[in-house]
């Protein structure tokens, strides 16, 4: 989804006109993107620059250090021995180094073998980045339900974009039966901590009553949230709910918007 910056005085000029609206057909709500290609736009890596909040002292951070000012092959030296030793941390970075080619020629399937390693420590962004490595068959066979699998783990642990992808895949009926109410609970964690996407389709479900109870203001406050950082999609689909809602109705969405904060689980 296309991220720029979007004014919010839209809002303002909206007149609705029943009292309590009946649910908005669904054939009104522009869905962001088809699922399938929802699953396959995945959140970018997570840097092991920024993530190794965990990381020993010493050798680790001069390799931190080396891969700030690209100086990969010094990084690969110092993180390969401490991944050899079975650092999580290390792990992960050197499976991000494989998957970005740097030091290193691009290789997916180095990429899996050293994330699947961090993974099975219980490294979460090694978990998720494992689990897009199923989801689109890159270095290991393509596989939804393996990536499920590693994307569950990871969002139980409280990763947002793991969250968001294990309730696309129960939305969609991928790899597990297709379940709205699952769908929705996975949505919710993860737009609680104020991921874009999910709070679009939470937003969404609540419009349609797709797993949750159909409520035009959740629908809007969600919508709102994700609308307030340029995301076209929940700036459309907000105006659509808003042509079903009362202005006192709008009033308190945007209030319960603006109140709003977010979550993390970590």
């Amino acid at each position: 989804m296309n991220l720029s910056q979007a004014a919010r005085d839209k809002q303002a000029a909206i007149v609705a006109t029943a009292a309590r609206a009946a649910p908005i057909a669904r054939r009104q709500l522009r869905f962001p993107m088809p699922i399938v290609r929802i699953l396959l736009v995945l959140l970018a890596l997570a840097s092991p620059l920024s993530m190794a909040g965990g990381a020993v002292a010493g050798p680790f951070e001069d390799a931190q250090a080396a891969h700030v000012r690209s100086d990969y092959a010094t990084a690969l030296r110092l993180w390969r021995p401490l991944a050899d030793q079975g650092n999580a941390e290390a792990q992960y970075a050197l499976g991000f180094m494989y998957d970005s080619g740097q030091g290193v020629p691009k290789n997916y399937a180095g990429a899996a073998k050293w994330w699947r390693l961090a993974a099975d420590q219980g490294h979460t962004f090694a978990q998720y980045n494992l689990g897009t490595l199923y989801e689109n068959g890159e270095g290991v066979p393509k596989n939804k339900a393996e990536a499920l699998k590693w994307y569950h783990l990871a969002a139980e642990r409280g990763n947002d974009g793991a969250q968001f992808n294990v309730g696309a895949l129960h939305f969609a009926g991928v790899a597990v039966s297709e379940n709205r109410i699952e769908a929705a609970k996975w949505f919710r964690r993860a737009a609680d901590q104020g991921h874009i996407g999910a709070q679009v389709y939470l937003g969404l479900c609540y419009a349609t009553g797709l797993g949750v109870p159909q409520d035009n203001i959740q629908a809007y406050m969600w919508l709102s949230l994700a609308a307030a950082r340029s995301d076209q999609d929940a700036i459309s689909n907000r105006n659509r709910v808003a042509q079903q809602m009362t202005p006192a109705q709008i009033a308190e969405a945007q209030k319960l918007a603006v109140e709003w904060k977010s979550k993390p689980e970590r």
